[in-house]
């Protein structure tokens, strides 16, 4: 077993942040029969005024080279009896230990300003990092909501590392920088982002379930300008929009009144447009005079659209659905080392009415193995081969052997 990859998780809800950590701690390097030599840590935003004192508390009684993490409005672990808890508005702390041989692991931390221009070079990027881009890295990324530049770095490592996976989240659970922690090994940061890189006998395989599904038909933007669409299928987009909505039935109507959204197509030779097919973005407003529709995103002449709705049902459809292609495609392979969830503060019991519904539901398709994670305030995975920061997402991140 010593040469095998090791995967463990474990949870504590102790009020008393030396407790929980002594939890973790044991249950973690209890479950593992050789040393670790990768850490992940989440604490819960209950201990926003203890935060400092976790790196420390944590290196009394663990020895591992290589730790990041972030704090969280909520944490997601693995309980004594193997279940998945999502721990949510209260104390908690997710530990996760790994024995990776094999791998070359590479941490780092970035501020937004000192990205390289996107117009760079990949080598200036992979100097910028000091990751090599081979053998393919994959990349665990924790941010800051305050900080600037998060996706100009996601474009950046999908420019530089083309075939990595980038996942992960923006630490959430205050408001203020002071509010917000990332750990990098023995440090604690406000702002920026800290990642880690894993290159070798490794795979990192998502499951991004933005919840929603679509209504009416697939449009194409005829006239836009940066984030705002002119017109739609030739027409006035207010009037396309109205027209949409008149056709639903009366709950889909009242549901469209906050939860409607704009799914971009990612694959602009693809035919048939299916759920999954979309990078699902915010519509943010409408100017009643022009008819104009703004969008979070920017878009251009002959991209497709397709609008969307969510809610509880339409986000367990969506996530079940993927995790059956998963299963299907990936039966063959070899068994799952440990999985990571990061999901939308907006998601969990606000969205399904009870706890851990997500967690359980991927818990059905991978049976036993350790999994942490957190609640994030914005969700970082891959959409059509490229990397994205999302909302009311849930990112799965499964962890496999190469």
């Amino acid at each position: 077993m010593v040469n095998q990859m090791q995967w463990a998780n474990a949870l504590s809800t102790h009020h008393s942040l030396e407790a929980a950590v002594t939890e973790v701690v044991q249950k973690a390097v209890l479950s593992l029969t050789a040393p670790a030599d990768f850490g992940l840590v989440f604490i819960s935003a209950a201990f926003t005024s203890e935060y400092s004192r976790l790196l420390p508390l944590l290196a009394d009684k663990l020895s591992v080279p290589v730790l990041i993490g972030c704090s969280a409005a909520g944490v997601v672990g693995t309980t004594s009896d193997s279940q998945t808890q999502e721990v949510e508005a209260e104390p908690a702390i997710s530990l996760t230990l790994a024995h990776l041989p094999g791998v070359d692991i590479r941490t780092f931390h970035i501020m937004g300003d000192q990205l390289p221009d996107l117009d760079s070079s990949p080598d200036a990027w992979v100097d910028f990092l000091g990751v090599p881009p081979s053998p393919t890295p994959q990349f665990l990324l924790f941010s800051s909501a305050f900080s600037a530049g998060t996706n100009d770095l996601l474009q950046g490592l999908d420019f530089a590392y083309p075939g990595s996976v980038v996942v992960g989240g923006q630490a959430s659970g205050g408001f203020g920088s002071d509010r917000v922690a990332l750990f990098c090994n023995d440090r604690l940061y406000r702002q920026g982002t800290v990642g880690v890189a894993l290159s070798g006998d490794i795979v990192l395989e998502p499951i991004v379930a933005q919840g929603c599904r679509p209504i009416g038909k697939p449009l194409q933007v005829t006239k836009a300008e940066r984030n705002i669409i002119l017109e739609l299928d030739d027409q006035v987009p207010l009037k396309v929009l109205r027209d949409l909505i008149d056709s639903l039935s009366e709950e889909e109507k009242i549901l469209a009144q906050h939860s409607l959204f704009v799914g971009l197509a990612m694959d602009e030779f693809k035919l048939s447009l299916k759920q999954g097919d979309f990078l699902i973005r915010n519509l943010l407003g409408v100017d009643p005079t022009a008819g104009a529709i703004a969008i979070g995103d920017r878009i251009r002449p002959g991209q497709r659209l397709q609008f969307h709705l969510r809610d509880a049902q339409a986000s367990a459809e969506e996530l079940e659905l993927l995790l059956q292609e998963y299963e299907d495609q990936n039966s063959s392979e070899s068994s799952p080392l440990g999985a990571l969830m990061f999901s939308c503060v907006g998601r969990g019991i606000g969205l399904y009415g009870k706890p851990n519904f997500d967690s359980q539901l991927f818990s059905r398709y991978f049976q036993d193995i350790p999994m942490g994670g957190c609640f994030c305030g914005g969700e970082i995975g891959p959409v059509s081969g490229k990397t994205f920061l999302h909302g009311y997402t849930s990112v799965f991140t499964i962890c496999r052997q190469r």
